[in-house]
């Protein structure tokens, strides 16, 4: 063995044991109690073989007895032993059967957790990479089921490990060959299985990639946001001959690996059944030389079953162990993500209030896999109770400017500071505590309309009338209250009852959700590019008194938006070319006077 095969012998042990801890973490009584159970089950087999031996004995010898009506006696009696071995065997396995699917559940929903947990902990980044998407797809199909099934495979090789303990004593004080010839007969089969359980997992993750594009063209067709436009563009039949096409993909190689492994399956039967009826054939010619009485003929027999049953079972726990430790790879390549926005080791508290502001220096950054800088050589400052305005073309960088100050991705050069202090300084949930903000691309939360406000500051219990002040800031508290449960309408139509907004709607609903969190800095991703000119209006009439005391920055396309602003910065390809008040940039006839006249032109 090479020191790389052994590499990666150790490294699935410890699969095994990190499987066995996520268990352990979530069920431990119901884990040892299953444990007990198995160890009970795994004696119990034994009991009816030599209760029938002694049965068929008893039955054969007294025929000839003296004393017919106490042999028939001594035979009811283990009949009756029989039937209580059996109704207590069948009582274990009710009772395992149920501790087993109840810790399944438990575990199932405590891998979910982990799952989930993880995927909120990643950072933004991950979410821009095909890859990670790959990553999660394997991770979710694996983490529900993967961990219960090791440690049921663990616990059934223990099961079975018990039972072969004893009937391989019996079968060796026969003959030693027939042990060996039924552990050689289930062998074979289980070889096969594990060396196709391997194919399948490497196929598996050759086509992960067109699993996703077949689900991604179901979603399509069966998602709300494309719904309109499928049916208007009539793209539904395309959509569904590309599902079909790459299903079809999927499905022919599966087959392919389904019949190879069932022809040279059917083979590996055939030596197995073979080599049973042999050893068959050798003990009923031991009993007809009388070496043998009736009731051993029977006990090895059903011996020789429960041998090959148990056999079995343990070859096939152990190739289940290997294809779930194969796949549990894809979980932990998603649990083991680092995260490329690291905490500190010791973080500073952030500053509150504000005294000097926000300084970006000479800032750059690069998207991970990109081929052009987002940001270049960006220095700017924002300070406090100050209104600062980001303008320029889409793509020129603002709202990646946004992401850097929420430190959702970190400057791949230069620096940003929060009162002098670098933003890597702070402890992420403490920095962005102090910003609320509203992205141009806001989630619409399928929530009650109060739900969908106080989600901006969950940390807090509901109120209903802080709710309600925030809505009525931005519009939103008029829609609200037109709707037929009010705040305790359902948004959307994806539940029952569930009330559908127009886009200007909706993000009257998201701008309330930034005002709810009392947060020293506010940030408006174009807040009102959905709204009508009215409720424009009516947003930006009261703006100064929304974001009193508290340092704003605003993205806006709209020049009527930003000329309110303190200052302006205009950015082109990821660079600031201007910066000033809108009577400065205006009287500088630049790329902002230039912008502003165009718009200006179409309201004269």
């Amino acid at each position: 063995m090479n020191p790389e095969q052994f590499r990666q012998k150790i490294s699935r042990f410890l699969q095994l044991r990190r499987a066995v801890r996520f268990v352990w973490q979530s069920t431990k009584g119901w884990t040892l109690l299953n444990s007990f159970l198995l160890v009970i089950q795994g004696v119990l087999p034994l009991l009816p073989l030599y209760l029938t031996k002694l049965m068929i004995d008893a039955i054969t010898t007294g025929v000839s007895a003296p004393d017919k009506e106490a042999a028939l006696r001594y035979v009811l009696w283990l009949v009756a032993a029989l039937a209580a071995v059996t109704l207590f065997s069948a009582f274990i396995r009710l009772a395992s059967g149920l501790v087993s699917e109840w810790q399944s559940y438990i575990v199932t929903d405590h891998m979910n957790d982990v799952l989930l947990t993880k995927s909120t902990e990643v950072d933004v980044e991950f979410y821009e990479s095909a890859k990670y998407y790959d990553t999660l797809h394997r991770a979710q199909r694996e983490a529900p089921f993967r961990p219960i099934s090791i440690v049921n495979g663990l616990s059934q090789i223990a099961l079975h490990g018990v039972t072969l303990l004893a009937l391989g004593a019996l079968l060796l004080s026969f003959h030693w060959i027939i042990a060996v010839i039924l552990f050689l007969a289930v062998s074979a089969s289980a070889a096969i299985r594990i060396f196709y359980t391997g194919k399948l997992y490497r196929w598996q993750m050759e086509n992960t990639a067109t699993e996703r594009q077949a689900g991604y063209y179901h979603g399509i067709l069966t998602n709300s946001g494309s719904a309109k436009e499928v049916r208007l563009f009539d793209l539904g039949n395309l959509f569904m001959g590309r599902a079909r096409n790459l299903r079809r993909k999927l499905r022919e190689g599966r087959l392919t690996l389904s019949r190879q492994q069932a022809l040279t399956g059917f083979a590996a039967q055939t030596f197995s059944t073979t080599a049973l009826y042999g050893c068959y054939g050798y003990v009923a010619y031991q009993a007809i030389g009388g070496k043998l009485t009736v009731g051993d003929l029977v006990m090895y027999f059903q011996a020789f079953q429960r041998v090959q049953g148990t056999l079995q079972g343990i070859l096939s726990s152990l190739t289940g162990l290997y294809a779930d430790n194969l796949f549990l790879s894809n979980l932990y390549e998603f649990l083991d993500l680092q995260r490329t926005v690291p905490e500190p080791a010791v973080a500073q508290p952030v500053p509150k209030p504000m005294q000097t502001g926000i300084v970006l220096d000479h800032v750059s950054f690069e998207y991970s896999g990109g081929t052009r800088k987002a940001i270049e050589d960006v220095s700017l400052t924002i300070r406090p109770g100050e209104v600062v305005a980001l303008v320029g073309e889409n793509g020129s960088g603002k709202t990646t400017l946004i992401k850097l100050m929420c430190r959702l991705y970190d400057p791949t050069g230069g620096s940003i500071t929060f009162d002098g202090v670098d933003l890597r300084q702070f402890e992420t949930h403490a920095l962005r505590r102090e910003i609320a903000i509203i992205f141009q691309d806001y989630a619409h939360y399928h929530l009650s309309a109060e739900e969908n406000i106080w989600l901006g500051n969950a940390a807090l219990p509901p109120d209903r009338e802080r709710v309600a002040a925030a809505a009525r800031r931005s519009g939103a508290d008029e829609v609200i209250r037109g709707l037929p449960r009010g705040y305790d309408t359902i948004l959307g139509k994806r539940f029952a009852d569930g009330e559908e907004l127009s886009i200007g709607e909706w993000q009257k609903v998201a701008l309330a959700r930034a005002f709810m969190r009392d947060a020293q800095i506010l940030v408006l991703d174009e807040p009102t590019s959905s709204m009508d000119a009215k409720a424009e209006y009516e947003v930006f009439q009261s703006f100064r008194k929304l974001v009193a005391g508290r340092t704003a920055i605003l993205i806006s396309h709209r020049f009527s938006t930003v000329r309110m602003a303190d200052r302006i910065y205009v950015l082109q390809h990821g660079r600031v070319i201007e910066g000033g008040s809108h009577d400065e940039l205006i009287r500088a006839g630049g790329t902002y006077a230039r912008l502003f006249e165009m718009q200006a032109r179409h309201y004269r």
